[in-house]
């Protein structure tokens, strides 16, 4: 099970999880979120592959920002379209979509074939990181071919649900908001109490 922390920014922070042995560390360039990466921290994370969550950004600042922080994935968490997908090609894509119903699912159909991950997460007014959960029952509408991690409000005592979810493309999670002591500050006990149980 692939294991994605997202909102991170701290130095010490990012070693500290890092040291738990996660897969994947979401950095937000998103300006209008409270996790907004501002300034590139002192140390960014080496032994997990590093994310970068944009929204509705211009293609030559994701390009220029992949760059500059050797992301290893761009996680599009905005109304980015197909065409937009496809003007990123090279980059190794993540694209959230937002789910409140069954019938938000669909929408993954105009990017299969364009991305390497869904993302399916909450919605909510904001984007994203609302701790906030969806019902998860409503993926058993999800048919695609594109494997997915499953987000959205997952918290410390959610273990047992992660475990007993069961979809064929689910292959990991994305954990943020309700595992922090302030926003882009992850609480190191809740996180490595959650793994262990997980």
């Amino acid at each position: 099970m692939i294991i994605k922390v997202c909102g991170m920014r701290e130095p010490n922070n990012i070693r500290e999880v890092e040291s738990l042995g996660g897969d994947m560390m979401g950095f937000i360039f998103w300006p209008k979120s409270s996790r907004y990466v501002s300034q590139r921290p002192a140390y960014l994370s080496t032994q997990c592959k590093r994310v970068g969550v944009f929204v509705d950004e211009d293609i030559q600042t994701v390009r220029r920002i992949a760059d500059e922080y050797a992301l290893d994935y761009i996680q599009l968490h905005g109304h980015e379209s197909s065409d937009y997908c496809a003007q990123l090609k090279g980059l190794h894509l993540i694209k959230a979509i937002s789910v409140s119903g069954r019938d938000d699912i669909a929408t993954y159909k105009q990017f299969e074939g364009l991305v390497d991950y869904f993302l399916f997460d909450t919605k909510c007014p904001s984007v994203g990181g609302s701790g906030q959960q969806f019902d998860w029952t409503v993926l058993a509408a999800y048919d695609g071919s594109t494997p997915f991690l499953l987000s959205g409000g997952i918290g410390p005592d959610d273990a047992q649900r992660v475990k007993a979810f069961q979809h064929p493309k689910c292959v990991g999670i994305d954990l943020n908001s309700r595992f922090e002591i302030a926003p882009g500050l992850k609480d190191i006990n809740k996180l490595k109490q959650f793994l262990e149980q997980l």
